[in-house]
């Protein structure tokens, strides 16, 4: 069995998670008790050991079969989530959460390694991708709807039912992960450390790592403005949101042919940054705006950052996995994984900060930084293309 069965895994799992991120601010809150500085220095340290131990657990996938390391993380974290069922402290909190968030990003990286090894060539890979997150945000959509039925209820049985659940899903995910045929063996040693001696592929991956913050910019970013900075119903947020969610499910696998080689995805990612630089300036266009017209402006908003978002993810992909060299595809990928979790880590407090202290200046300064992550990027990845051997897989699939 090939990618199919993946696919069904990554959605359940995408399901628990979606039920997990929707419910586990009140579960630590309310049903533990822990002060939100306890819950939010406990997730900064397991963030911040998730980059740590992103390349680490990626290289593993290079040395060993990337079906079985990526079960054995999967069922790392399905036992850290069930753990949560008895934490009486900080100090336990604390473990559950280094346990269950640290081997996150790494997971990904070895999934990004195990679906590579099944596919060769790379337009297949990145369209393979594509339709993998497809499923986690369709599985991310309905978890977020049983969440919304677990804070109705908002007792302690049912939260330990959630948790339950989410802790199902990665077994699930851990079975299919083992249900996938094992990829064909690559030629050459894989180096961990060479990753982090190719300077190309660092810059690469650290510019185009910025457009990121496009998440913290409608996660954070917009509430924070609608409530503070327009006389717009904050309930406006939430459609973005949903509209964000249909269109990366209806167009993230057709987004997929804008990143069939390295060059075509540079171009896509500096049509990204454009495209998202637009959306902030539109943004800030509607300080103090309220009624049909301000609404207008953040639809149109909106629709400018699904079509940021599209392209920089389908960008990250084409580049991450374009320019890296297969013998180490499962470290290569730790790295992008752990450059994109560091922007991710700061992206809340950037845009916290820029529009708390700058207003709708704080926009017009996002807009600046992305189109100045994509102005470097055709170059610094014809420097990449330049010195990589092979230069590209081989034009075919298994």
């Amino acid at each position: 069995m090939g990618l199919r069965v993946l696919l069904w895994g990554r959605g359940v799992s995408a399901l628990g998670d979606g039920l997990w991120f929707t419910t586990w601010a009140l579960f630590f809150t309310r049903v533990l008790g822990l002060p939100l500085v306890t819950v939010g220095v406990g997730m900064a340290v397991a963030g911040a050991a998730g980059l740590v131990a992103a390349v680490p657990l990626g290289a593993a996938a290079d040395r060993f079969d990337p079906r079985l390391v990526l079960a054995a993380i999967t069922v790392v974290r399905a036992c850290a989530m069930a753990s949560y069922l008895a934490v009486d402290g900080t100090w336990s909190f604390l473990a559950a959460t280094v346990a269950f968030t640290a081997p996150a990003n790494g997971g990904n990286a070895v999934r990004t390694a195990l679906i590579t090894g099944l596919v060769a060539e790379q337009a297949a890979r990145v369209r393979a991708l594509a339709q993998q997150r497809v499923a986690q945000h369709v599985g991310y959509a309905i978890g977020a709807g049983l969440g919304a039925l677990v804070l109705t209820a908002d007792d302690h049985s049912t939260y330990a039912l959630a948790i339950t659940g989410n802790a199902i899903t990665f077994g699930v995910l851990a079975v299919t992960a083992l249900a996938v045929r094992k990829p064909s063996p690559v030629e050459g040693t894989p180096r961990a450390r060479a990753v982090l001696h190719d300077r190309p592929y660092l810059a690469v991956v650290a510019v185009t790592s910025v457009l990121s913050l496009c998440w913290a910019m409608l996660s954070t970013g917009l509430p924070l403005w609608l409530s503070g900075s327009t006389d717009l119903p904050l309930a406006l947020s939430g459609v973005v949101v949903v509209v964000s969610s249909v269109g990366i499910a209806v167009f993230q696998v057709p987004f997929a042919r804008f990143a069939r080689s390295p060059d075509q995805a540079a171009r896509t990612a500096v049509r990204s940054g454009i495209a998202l630089a637009a959306s902030c300036v539109l943004l800030a266009t509607t300080a103090g705006g309220s009624g049909a017209p301000a609404v207008a402006v953040v639809v149109a908003a909106a629709a400018l950052h699904v079509v940021g978002e599209l392209g920089y993810v389908a960008a990250n992909w084409g580049l991450s996995v374009g320019l890296m060299r297969d013998e180490s595809r499962g470290a290569y990928q730790g790295v992008n994984e752990a450059a994109t979790a560091t922007v991710q880590l700061f992206g809340p407090a950037v845009f916290t900060f820029a529009l708390g202290g700058f207003g709708a200046g704080g926009w017009l300064a996002a807009a600046v930084i992305f189109l100045v992550a994509v102005a470097p990027v055709p170059a610094l990845t014809r420097w990449a293309t330049r010195t990589r051997e092979p230069a590209m897989p081989s034009n075919t699939t298994p």
